[in-house]
């Protein structure tokens, strides 16, 4: 399964499942990212970290390790 994390710059998806633990999980979850919820990568940063997305109208910073919990399918 693929995650936040593998998604290319300019590519849409959808969340189907996180994968994190307790307040890691929660706090994903209270930044709006939840399953089924569209998301479009913006940008990724030179390094990787962090992952620019749109997520229900807003813009979001993630932490690539955070990305790595969120596993997505394309739209």
């Amino acid at each position: 399964m693929r995650s936040l994390r593998d998604v290319n710059p300019g590519e849409d998806c959808v969340v189907t499942k996180i994968t994190g633990q307790g307040a890691v999980k929660r706090r994903i979850m209270d930044m709006g990212i939840t399953k089924g919820t569209p998301l479009h990568v913006r940008k990724v940063a030179p390094l990787g970290d962090p992952v620019e997305i749109t997520v229900r109208g807003y813009e979001l910073s993630v932490r690539k390790e955070d990305a790595a919990m969120v596993e997505i399918e394309d739209k």
